[in-house]
């Protein structure tokens, strides 16, 4: 429950055919179960109380009186059970009979909720028996002494975590062009649970699959689904009790097929209520008028065991990673073409180091090039030793250039660099800020004056791991004519550049690129110590697979400084350990806030992903902004970090 987590269950227990008595007892222990395992939510099948496939017998008074007995009995049941609970059942009101769902918490029915749509195609034939329900809420008596509400326009809300908004519909509500679900979430609903009763034809799983997921997307909610399985007749259909729970569009728990079983994973309710809060397009709406039922559930600690992903930017799957490659290359390249095109430049210039980020700027520039038609002898390669480069980067630098049949420029800075420090006063031998930036800021200019000089423009290439860290010489490497990598994180670069090496088709190239991919990550500002590089990033500022992390969880997800540390907990648990992560999360922190007017006069770049941080597109972040409150966060949980 704290920072928004919300574990949740959808359960299919075995029940019999019209046997009220007997499936009110498994679902008390289905719920008991549940519960115990730390559900929050728990979801169970359309009319599970009496069965889905009791046809003629929903007609029968006694079904139908035992069915309201059983449902007051499973909700004294839940009096002592820390969830709200949705159960389904047949319900008589003023002479008709409606499928309904019941929402239970704590001992008292919240409220009930009508089906709308009856499906009576094929083997479906719900009509014969049930009425579709109303919209508008309605008070039921079920008993002398108790009222309940009844309608489909109803919301469940959790008095301890308001952005825990339930609502509900059934089954076939979900498969026509107008789920009720729609306008449940245009009145706030962030969790939509589904009770239903979906037998198992062939191809059916896979489309099941996609409408979940499909309208948990659409929605921005999170979506559990809970669908009947053994027990039920199988007269003429079989049901398999498929059952998934997805967010905002990935499924986080799918159950096996004619498996009956408990899912359950967690709902970040908190990242859905960010969510629509950034997309304006998001519409919420307050007529027609809906019904609100608060409940409450113990605020407490939520285990996790969905997966976190250490790596959000980089998909997992090698198939999923290989396509995203060519997608990003693709809009790198096709950025830069127009560029050239729109600028008339006859010619592209581009420092190369033998690092990770000038190779990849490179690769880029050449594809732009070919889908220009313009030779690549037009590329100015430009690879300008200083103080700290080593032979290893220098020989990459020097392959990769004449590999790719660029115009291949030397020009060696430390004489001009020399000469600089005498003019400025600074002692060469003090290495310090003004030692490190003087040499990129040469660097910058003899690009910015040798594409005047060929009438061509500079390729950037800092990518957006170090554009949030402002790691960054203003005015120096900062700066381009096109920034190609600008939106780019260091941990994708490296899945870019190894994607190249793989599908170039030159094994001279390949060799060279695997060696880069090798290199340790490193500006090369200080002299090397025995031909090594000296002056490693990471080990500056820190790992970048942890930067990439926080930025994701905090620029995109805008989570706050202790859900980041707690994810980042578990993501990279056994990779590295607590004081570490918070080490450099604090780190990140100080250097995002404090780096932000280098961000504020970034060159043009494409965007390639859903985190960037133009000043004209994405982040439109006050250079002066204090970080005071998100590190006054992080200052709490230090004790807790100390002691482990």
């Amino acid at each position: 429950m704290r920072q928004g987590f919300v574990k949740v269950a959808a359960v299919t227990p075995k029940i019999r055919v019209a046997d009220t008595g007997y499936n009110a007892k498994v679902i008390c222990q289905s719920v008991k179960e549940a519960a115990e395992a730390g559900a929050k939510v728990i979801v169970l099948p359309e009319l599970c109380i009496t069965g889905y496939t009791c046809g003629d017998l929903f007609l029968q008074e006694k079904l139908l009186r035992e069915a309201k007995e059983e449902l007051l009995h499973i909700a004294a049941f839940t009096t002592d059970v820390d969830a709200i609970v949705f159960v389904g059942l047949p319900l008589a009101y003023k002479g008709k009979l409606y499928n309904v769902a019941a929402a239970l918490n704590r001992g008292k029915i919240l409220g009930i909720v009508p089906k709308t749509y009856l499906p009576n195609y094929n083997e479906f034939y719900e009509a014969r028996h049930f009425t579709r329900g109303m919209e508008e809420v309605a008070d039921v008596r079920l008993t002398e002494e108790l009222t309940v509400p009844m309608g489909t326009r109803q919301l469940f809300t959790c008095l301890e975590l308001p952005e825990l908004v339930i609502a509900a519909e059934l089954c076939e509500d979900l498969w026509t062009m107008n789920p009720p679900s729609i306008g449940h979430a245009m009145h706030g609903a962030t969790l939509i649970v589904n009770l239903s009763a979906s037998d198992e034809t062939t191809g059916k799983p896979a489309y099941r699959r996609e409408l979940v997921k499909g309208q948990s997307a659409r929605l921005l909610c999170g979506y559990i689904y809970a669908s009947a399985g053994d027990g039920e007749s199988t007269q003429d259909v079989v049901y398999s009790g498929h059952n998934l729970i997805a967010e905002n569009g990935r499924l986080l728990a799918e159950s096996e097929l004619f498996d009956a079983q408990t899912i359950s994973t967690e709902i970040d309710v908190s990242r859905l209520a960010s969510e629509r809060r950034r997309m304006t397009t998001f519409e919420t709406v307050t007529e027609p008028v809906y019904r609100e039922n608060v409940f409450s559930l113990q605020m407490e600690e939520t285990k996790l065991t969905r997966y976190i992903d250490p790596m959000p930017f980089v998909p997992s799957g090698e198939r999923d990673r290989t396509l995203r490659c060519e997608e990003i290359l693709s809009i790198q390249s096709m950025g830069l073409k127009k560029r050239l095109e729109h600028t008339h430049c006859k010619s592209a210039v581009i420092g190369i180091s033998g690092g990770l980020d000038s190779t990849l700027a490179l690769l880029v520039t050449v594809r732009a090039f070919d889908a220009l038609g313009m030779d690549h002898s037009n590329i100015k390669a430009v690879t300008m030793p200083g103080f700290g480069t080593t032979d290893r980067t220098y020989d990459n630098a020097v392959s990769l250039i004449r590999c790719l049949g660029a115009d291949f420029i030397e020009v060696d800075i430390k004489d001009a660099v020399n000469i600089h420090f005498r003019d400025i006063g600074q002692d060469p031998s003090m290495h310090d800020v003004t030692y490190e930036n003087g040499q990129a800021r040469e660097r910058t200019q003899i690009l910015m004056d040798i594409a005047n000089k060929s009438g061509g423009m500079v390729i950037g290439t800092g990518d957006l791991s170090e554009l949030a860290l402002g790691w960054a010489t203003y005015n120096g490497d900062h700066m381009s004519m096109y920034a190609v990598n600008a939106s780019v994180p260091k941990t994708l670069v490296r899945h870019l550049v190894r994607y190249y090496a793989d599908t170039c088709g030159d094994e001279t190239l390949k060799q060279v690129l695997l060696d880069v991919l090798d290199t340790p990550v490193s500006p090369e500002l200080l002299p090397p110590e025995d031909g090594k590089i000296s002056q490693k990033t990471e080990d500056l500022v820190g790992p970048y697979e942890l930067h990439d992390f926080y930025l994701y969880h905090m620029l995109r997800l805008s989570y706050a400084p202790a859900k980041v540390y707690r994810l980042a907990k578990q993501a990279f648990a056994g990779t590295y350990d607590d004081a570490t992560i918070f080490k450099w999360l604090e780190t990140f922190y100080r250097r995002f806030f404090a780096q932000q007017f280098k961000r504020s006069c970034l060159p043009d770049g494409p965007k390639v992903g859903s985190v960037a941080v133009s000043p004209r597109g994405d982040l439109r972040m006050p250079s002066d902004a204090c970080a005071s409150i998100w590190l006054a966060e992080l200052e709490e949980l230090k004790d807790a970090v100390s002691q482990g």
